[in-house]
Parts: C-alpha cells; sequence; structure tokens
C-alpha cells in the first residue's frame, strides 16, 4: 500500500467512525450534536472517497444502508444458540406459580427478577463476528432462521460495527412507531397499495422484501433484549443490557429489577395502564430471573426458558354480530364452524372470522346466527367469541344445525365416540387434499415461498397436484399457462419447491400433518430417530419410550406410517430426492440418536446451553429429569437431588472430564 492508499484509508476509515457515531446519537440516543447538513457533507465525503477507492470497499460501511442487490430468495442459517419461545401468563395468579416453580427448582426463598415491555414486533438474531455484523436472521422455527441481513441493515439504529470488538450473538425485536405507521399506510393508500393490518405486520413484511430497497424506506426500529451467546462474565440480565447499550446497541430504558412478585405484579399494572402512552406496541411484559447463573441452572424445556415467562395484558374485547356460521373440512377430515362477523376493530387489525371449533362449542355458548357477541383475540393473534350478548336478541336469530354431509366432497359425516370433532372420513375429500398441500408448504413446514391456499386450490382444480409428492414433479411449462402465471413467477416457484427438498427432517415431519404431531413432537421425533426410515419402523415401545410421546401420539403416528398411501407419498418423496435426514446441525454425525442426557450443577468449560446444543446435533436428547430412559447424567459442580437418583437408579454418572471426552470422541478429536 503506498502513500497515497494509505491516506485513503485513514480518511475512509475516520468518516465511518464519525458518521457512525453521528448515527448513534441521533438514531438511539436521541441526542445530535450535528445538523443535518454537516451529516450529509459527510456522507457525500465518504461516498466519493470509497467510489475512488473501491479496494476499501466494505459491506458495513455507513454507505450501504440504503438497500442493494435484489435476492431471489432468503438463506436459512442455523442459530448458534436456538431462539426458544415463551411460556405465557395472564394473571397474577400465573406469575405467582411461575415463581413457586423457580423456588422449588433452585431451593432459593428470594429471588431477583427482570422486568422488560413486551415488543409487539418481530424477534431477530443478530450475530456480530470481533465487533462486526455478520449476519442477522428471523426466528425462524426457533433453530434456524432466513437470513435478513441486508434488510436489517437499512435500520439506522442498527450498529454495523461495535466499539468493543466482541464477538456476540444477540437478540431483539424489530418494531414501527405507531405514528410512522399511520404515515405508511396513508402514503401506500395514495399510491393504491394495499394497506398493513397493524404495525407488527408492517414490521414483519417489510424484513421479508427480496429488494431490500423496499426495505430501506420503511420506519423500521429496533431494541435489542438479550444475547445467545458471548459477553463472558456478565452477571445478570441487567448488567447484560447495560453491556449492550455500552456497545451501541439500541436497549429499552423501561425496565426494572424487581426483588419480589409483588414488585413485578406492580411493574406490569402500571405499564398495562400507560401502554398506550408510548409511541409503540407493546402487549404484555417479560419477567427473567435476573441472575445468568440462576438462569442457567433453571435451563430450558423443548419449547422455552424456564427461568422466563412473558405476562401478557389482557385482551382487547368488542361487540359485532354474527353474520353466518360456515364450515370448514381440515387437512385431517374435521369439519370445523366458523363464524363469519361484522368486520370489526381489535387490537390493530380487522376481524371478520372467528373459528367456533366444533358443534359443542357453538351449543355451550349458545351461539346462534344473528347474535351480537363480544369477540377479543386470544394470545392479541387468534379471534375468537367470548360469550353472547343475549340482551340485544330480537327473536330474527336462527339455530345453527351441522351439515350431515361433507361441504366438499358431499360424503357423510361422523362424529366418533369420545370425539369433539364431526369429519369427513373419505380420504379422497378434496378440501383435505388441499389443506394438507397448504399445511405442507407452510412456513413452519416445508415454507414454500409463493405456495399459499390460493395457488394450492389452483394446483388441484387444475390436476396437477394431487397429493403434496406431486409438487417435486411440478415443471415450469405447466405453471406458466396457468391464470395469473407468467415466465418468472412459475420459475420462482419451482425454485422455492426445489430448495424445500434440503429442509431438516423434523420440518417433512410436520409438514406431513401426522395428527397429534406439532412443531415440537416433530422435532422431537427428528432428533430421537435421526431417519424416517426408523420413525417409520417404530413400534409403540419404541415411540412411548420417549419421555415426551405418549401413547395418543405413538398409536397416531403408527397408524400414519402404516397406511398404504403414506408408504406411496414417503417413496414418492424419497425418489425426488428430498432429505429424509434431521441433518441440520449434525454434519453427518448423529452418534448419540436414542441416548437421552440430564444435566445438573454446574459446568467450567461448557455454559448449560452450550452442552446440550452439541448433545442435540450428535442426535442426542435432553431431558429435564432422571427417569428410567436416562442414559448420562452429567454432573458439574454443586449438583442437586438428581445426582442421588441417578445414582440410585443406575444411571451412567459423567462428570465433566469424562463429558468432555465423548464430546472429543464426536468430534473427531483425541
Amino acid at each position: 500500500m503506498n502513500t497515497e492508499e494509505k491516506h485513503a484509508k485513514n480518511k475512509i476509515d475516520a468518516l465511518r467512525i464519525e458518521i457512525n457515531e453521528h448515527n448513534f446519537r441521533y438514531h438511539v440516543l436521541d441526542n445530535p450534536v450535528v445538523d443535518d447538513e454537516y451529516f450529509d457533507r459527510l456522507m457525500r465525503e465518504l461516498t466519493a472517497w470509497e467510489e475512488k477507492y473501491p479496494q476499501f470497499a466494505d459491506s458495513n460501511s455507513p454507505t450501504k444502508r440504503l438497500g442493494g442487490k435484489t435476492l431471489t430468495s432468503f438463506d436459512t442459517i442455523e442459530h448458534i444458540v436456538p431462539m426458544l419461545g415463551l411460556d405465557n401468563g395472564f394473571s397474577k395468579d400465573d406469575l405467582l406459580k411461575f415463581e413457586q416453580r423457580i423456588k422449588n427448582i433452585t431451593g432459593r426463598d428470594t429471588i431477583d427478577y427482570h422486568c422488560e415491555l413486551k415488543m409487539d414486533g418481530l424477534a431477530v438474531s443478530l450475530y456480530y463476528d470481533q465487533g462486526i455484523l455478520k449476519y442477522g436472521l428471523t426466528r425462524g422455527d426457533g433453530f434456524a432462521g432466513e437470513d435478513i441481513t441486508l434488510n436489517l441493515k437499512t435500520i439506522k439504529q442498527l450498529p454495523l460495527n461495535l466499539p468493543g470488538g466482541f464477538t456476540i450473538d444477540t437478540r431483539g425485536e424489530v418494531y414501527i412507531n405507531r405514528k410512522d405507521f399511520i404515515e405508511l399506510n396513508k402514503s401506500r393508500e395514495r399510491e393504491g397499495k394495499p394497506l398493513f393490518a397493524n404495525p407488527r405486520n408492517a414490521a414483519a413484511g417489510s424484513l421479508r422484501q427480496l429488494d431490500s430497497r423496499l426495505a430501506a424506506e420503511r420506519p423500521l426500529k429496533l431494541f435489542v433484549y438479550g444475547s445467545g451467546s458471548g459477553l463472558s462474565g456478565v452477571l445478570n440480565q441487567d448488567e447484560l443490557l447495560n453491556k449492550l447499550a455500552e456497545q451501541h446497541l439500541p436497549v429499552n430504558t423501561n425496565r426494572a429489577v424487581c426483588h419480589d412478585m409483588k414488585d413485578v405484579w406492580e411493574f406490569c399494572l402500571v405499564w398495562q395502564e400507560k401502554r398506550n402512552a408510548l409511541p409503540y406496541d407493546i402487549d404484555g411484559v417479560v419477567i427473567k430471573v435476573n441472575s445468568i447463573e440462576l438462569q442457567q441452572r433453571l435451563g430450558n424445556t423443548a419449547r422455552s426458558p424456564r427461568w422466563a415467562l412473558a405476562y401478557k395484558f389482557p385482551a382487547e374485547e368488542k361487540n359485532t354480530r354474527v353474520v353466518d356460521i360456515e364450515v370448514n373440512v381440515g387437512r385431517t377430515g374435521a369439519v370445523t364452524p366458523v363464524a363469519i362477523l361484522e368486520p370489526v376493530l381489535i387490537s390493530g387489525s380487522t376481524v371478520q372470522r372467528a373459528s367456533l371449533h366444533n358443534e359443542d362449542m357453538v351449543k355451550n355458548k349458545g351461539i346462534m346466527i344473528g347474535d351480537t357477541v363480544v369477540v377479543r383475540k386470544a394470545g392479541e393473534i387468534i379471534p375468537e367469541i367470548i360469550r353472547v350478548v343475549e340482551e340485544m336478541r330480537n327473536g330474527s336469530e336462527k339455530v345453527f344445525t351441522m351439515p350431515k354431509k361433507c361441504p366438499s366432497c358431499h360424503s357423510h359425516l361422523e362424529r366418533i365416540a369420545g370425539e369433539a370433532a364431526t369429519r369427513c372420513i373419505n380420504p379422497a375429500c378434496s378440501a383435505q387434499a388441499v389443506e394438507r398441500i397448504i399445511h405442507f408448504a407452510s412456513r413452519k413446514a416445508m415454507d414454500i415461498e409463493g405456495l399459499g391456499p390460493a395457488v394450492a386450490e389452483l394446483l388441484f382444480q387444475q390436476g396437477l397436484v394431487k397429493d403434496v409428492g406431486d409438487l417435486y414433479s411440478l415443471e415450469t411449462r405447466e405453471l406458466e399457462v396457468l391464470p395469473g402465471y407468467a415466465t418468472l413467477s412459475a420459475s420462482k416457484l419451482i425454485e422455492a419447491i426445489e430448495i424445500s427438498k434440503k429442509n431438516p427432517l423434523r420440518r417433512l415431519i410436520y409438514g406431513l400433518g401426522i395428527r397429534y404431531v406439532g412443531e415440537n413432537v416433530s422435532r422431537i421425533l427428528s432428533r430421537h430417530f435421526g431417519y424416517l426410515n426408523n420413525l417409520m419402523a417404530a413400534d409403540m415401545e419404541e415411540l412411548t419410550v420417549i419421555e415426551e410421546i405418549g401413547p395418543r401420539i405413538a398409536e397416531s403416528v403408527i397408524s400414519y406410517f402404516k397406511a398404504k398411501e403414506t408408504v406411496g407419498l414417503i417413496k414418492k418423496l424419497d425418489e425426488c430426492g428430498l432429505n429424509l435426514t434431521e441433518s441440520d446441525k449434525t454434519n453427518g454425525n448423529l452418534k448419540l440418536v436414542g441416548k437421552s442426557f440430564v444435566f445438573t450443577g454446574t459446568l467450567d468449560k461448557y455454559t448449560r446451553q452450550a452442552a446440550t446444543e452439541i448433545v442435540q446435533a450428535a442426535g442426542g436428547q435432553i431431558s429435564s429429569s432422571v427417569s428410567k430412559n436416562t442414559d448420562y447424567l452429567v454432573a458439574g459442580n454443586s449438583p442437586g437431588s438428581k445426582l442421588v437418583k441417578a445414582q440410585e437408579s443406575g444411571v451412567k454418572v459423567l462428570d465433566e472430564q469424562a463429558f468432555d471426552h465423548l464430546i472429543k470422541e464426536l468430534k473427531g478429536d483425541r
């Protein structure tokens, strides 16, 4: 590098540092020290230097925030540490039960809690390598998310470089302020574009734009709330957030450390009253055990951390009228009554339909066509009818009766003794077939971009897809002649279908739509068996030996895979090249498949989460308690009663040295 280049690089570096500092002061601290004209001059100067000396290009330069190339699809990347969901609480009693569980597990009489506002936005993971933003992901299924780095970089609050140079996986929530949301919708209305239902939908839609220039036009903001890994030595959640703030990451200041559940409840009540005074939407309070060491001791269940709870504010309730009651046929044949409502705005979006679940619910709640009813959103998401306002009846209301025949295939409907659901048992029912395709292609299953309900219906009606296996035989020329399709849109759908072949086994199992097998059970089965053929061959004993799998789920799985139609479908999927193994994070190494581990005490070399991830990556299963099905108890410092139970039960106990040796064997290290 000659003298001229050295000078140019120093100038570019200095400008980037200064601009980043001004961005932080303006967008995070809300305390700018220069005017817009001066800032714009700095940006123009940096742009000129970068254009003259392209050898010093940096994807994290402040000039690269405005959006760049248009992507054809989002890549999927594994989270370093899973992004688990939170258990919900809806009352003071739920909070007290949460506290009692914490005390029972830890043996502590007093616990400090950290209370934070629960943002109503979209959760993201941000990975920095030695202070440089490498990528940002959506939550996805909790184990892997979509790479939305280019869109996240358009958020001016987000530092592209951390002053401390840390390697850290931090977590945050992207949102849009209410005022900005109103202006955004006004702009879309002027342009004749469809309006967003609420700020959360607008934020989520913006982050999934394939053209980051569109994301750059949206008023996205960010709060970070935690860390999956990195920042070792931090003692508690409050200190963690202070450390993140020191790295110029935007942290919500509306938080508090509470020394007992009484103070936590007061914090919840205060913000329940003050929520409308905030510039952004919140739907509750996140309560965490403040101590990081206690968090690690408490660990996680398969779905959520034991040390955190989301207290959800009471749902908004509105009156509206039941215009009609229709029935929908689901993928398992269940025929569900659905209330068609006069449109009503609840919690920021318009509600026009509410599931009534089954015939008994309609009768028990006394819902009639024409009734005025009270509606709310369960968990702020799913519309539900709470009760009928009987005093507003005028005699014109009509009693709903369940149809005798399937509205799709006209087969006779049956209600099996002991079940609440009425079912169409015709396996060739077209409505069920379409619903199975929709479910298979959905975001949490095989995530086939562009294959929504309308497209699934179209493909089925045109005779191109009779079951999900047919999706993988589709050709572009077949789609190009369909209504609304052209060469580009057809090619995109074929590409999305092709990409889905690489999904891990857990997504395929969930996508098959086996009765009683949801996301969590799919993940447990894929981790335990590793290969689809192993699961298909499993008997009742092999399934029920898994701690989370009971007889009902086991019977459903066995029945599904014994069916002639299923055998043919799996053969078709295999021949089309779908991944039938839980290959993510394993690198082909599944030496611990079928092995169950329990941890107790504190490890020196590994955090509890890191040790858990290593075991799961090799196909092993983590359990919270010792049982006859436990293969190994890993005992760290200060082990609890689990060690005694393991010794009494004859379970093999590994100290940290033995566990470390096992891990090195898995990695091939000696």
